[in-house]
């Protein structure tokens, strides 16, 4: 009787502790952490390499490192906080041949789906709609847990003409081009 005592402590002590320590492991990230996120970008304009950023952006994501394939992330960028060049160049890029803030005065993207393709590395397929356009977007996403936070490295291809992004004499692909690469630094506190 003592030793089917004991054995039935073990194996409930054992079934705990399981639980306790898989819960410890599937933490789940939700909570954008602004002040280390940041959204870069590179063009070439006139010939010449063009760096920048979005300053302002918020949303919404969930993330658990044990089910990666349901992530889910819904991203607003303001647009007018867009920063690169000169303040000439910011200006004309809220007017209306480019972003024209004013009417559109944020970006989306949605996340659709989300596929593990080796271990730490993800490609997330869905939207983005920018200036009433919304266009299919594929991003690669590295990912890392670093302390308490999740650190994602994420990268798209962003086609301005898609979104008619430069429009008049700024379609011109030869003074500005049509391929944008986009960077992504999201980093995640947990829930």
């Amino acid at each position: 009787m003592k030793n089917k005592l004991i054995s039935t402590f073990f194996i409930a002590t054992l079934s705990v502790l399981t639980i306790f320590s898989s819960s410890l492991c599937a933490a789940e990230y939700t909570a954008i952490d602004l002040g280390k996120s940041k959204i870069t970008f590179t063009s070439k304009l006139m010939g010449s390499k063009l760096s920048g950023s979005f300053g302002k952006f918020s949303g919404k994501v969930v993330f658990n490192s044990d089910e990666p394939e349901k992530a889910k992330a819904n991203l607003v960028i303001d647009l007018s906080s867009f920063n690169a060049g000169g303040e000439e160049l910011q200006d004309e890029a809220k007017g209306k041949d480019w972003f024209n803030t004013k009417l559109y005065p944020s970006a989306n993207f949605v996340s659709e789906s989300v596929k593990v393709v080796s271990s730490g590395n993800l490609e997330i397929h869905g939207s983005l709609t920018m200036k009433g356009k919304s266009v299919p977007v594929l991003v690669a996403a590295k990912y890392q847990a670093q302390g308490k936070q999740m650190v994602f490295d994420a990268t798209f291809q962003l086609l301005r003409l898609d979104y008619a992004l430069g429009t008049g004499t700024w379609s011109d692909t030869a003074a500005v081009a049509n391929e944008v690469p986009v960077k992504v630094i999201l980093v995640l506190n947990q829930k």
